[in-house]
């Protein structure tokens, strides 16, 4: 696939960026920073999805001097080199969000003055796109037990919507019971992050009571220890893998070959990695589903393009932005998306709102 886009020839003349902060769903504030490359004419636009909020704030006023002759893959390694951060990241893995949004600001730009999409350079058609909505049942504030009521009002906003949900240890019995009423697709255990607001301590009987409660819904990252790994034989085919999915070697160093996975290019960093990785699949009988970091800008469309090539009718956790908003608004677009009517760069227009 990379092949299909390497020579791809760019001018960039300019690097600009535009700071996003938006209010979650989630209880916190998501800052996020459009890359924007310009030359000959047009522009390309990649995000940055660092979840630390000063490092956007310090890249606002930083200069970043990538003016030159490229291809794409020679601007890649360009890249490399570049003083992309005016410092040091708090987490190594932002170091591939970092690069993932310039690498996708050129990616966008040389499609766009070859005038053509990532889908007519590949070769593949863009299809509507299934999405789930991801949601945490416990209240941000964290002095409520967790309810089902963020899913009873996102369902007023469409009666069919699927969705991926964050379990944690406070789920009762009776939480638990109560979701074989709604159409639960994937359960995030966050099992594998170490020193973040998300972690989830591994624990077979948590594991097991969730798996049992909810037993089509794939099981996302959890931690494989000795108590924990039989709560996960004979489910090893819904087992997926989302925070250690960083390109082709991290697939191949997974303690069992997977049936699913989730797809965030940013964790992969390069444009080469992001496609190698989805070939790799393809050939592997992989099968991926896109995942979703509370983009603001123009990397939601990014990943919407992405799924709607690569793996369309999968539990994509790719809805509209506003569903991730702390009121989700009625008017949103339902599942399936509907794909960009004229595609430019990577593949803009999937919805009245992406």
């Amino acid at each position: 696939m990379y092949d299909r886009i390497a020579d791809l020839e760019l001018t960039v003349r300019d690097c600009t960026f535009e700071l996003h902060e938006r209010a979650t769903s989630s209880g916190f504030d998501r800052a996020t920073t459009t890359i924007a490359l310009s030359g000959a004419g047009e522009t390309g636009r990649g995000e940055d999805v660092t979840y630390t909020n000063e490092a956007h704030h310090a890249l606002a006023d930083h200069d970043v001097d990538l003016a030159g002759e490229y291809t794409v893959d020679s601007v890649s390694d360009a890249l490399a080199d570049a003083d992309i951060r005016p410092e040091p990241p708090d987490e190594e893995r932002f170091r591939h969000y970092r690069r993932w949004g310039f690498e996708s600001a050129a990616l966008d730009l040389a499609l766009k003055q070859a005038d053509t999409s990532l889908g007519e350079a590949l070769g593949q058609a863009y299809d509507p796109v299934d999405f789930v909505v991801s949601t945490r049942l416990s209240n941000p504030g964290g002095d409520q037990p967790p309810t089902t009521d963020r899913l009873n009002a996102l369902l007023e906003i469409h009666d069919d919507l699927a969705f991926k949900l964050d379990p944690t240890p406070d789920w009762d019995d009776a939480l638990l019971a109560s979701l074989s009423d709604y159409d639960i697709r994937v359960l995030d255990l966050k099992g594998l992050y170490e020193g973040t607001e998300v972690d989830v301590e591994p624990d077979a009987d948590f594991y097991r009571r969730v798996a049992d409660a909810v037993p089509d819904a794939f099981l996302e990252d959890p931690k494989l220890t000795e108590e924990t790994r039989p709560v996960f034989e004979g489910r090893e085919a819904r087992v997926t893998w989302d925070m250690p999915i960083t390109g082709v070697e991290s697939i191949e160093a997974l303690p069992f070959e997977p049936d699913w996975l989730n797809m965030k290019p940013s964790r992969c960093g390069s444009v080469q990695s992001v496609l190698d990785t989805i070939a790799y699949c393809e050939r592997e009988g992989i099968q991926l589903y896109g995942g979703g970091q509370f983009e603001l800008g123009v990397g939601r469309q990014h990943i919407q393009a992405l799924a709607s090539l690569c793996y369309p009718d999968a539990p994509n956790d790719v809805a509209p932005g506003g569903y991730n908003d702390p009121e989700a608004a009625v008017g949103l677009p339902a599942s399936p998306l509907a794909p960009p009517a004229d595609p430019q760069g990577i593949g803009v227009g999937f919805g009245p709102e992406n």
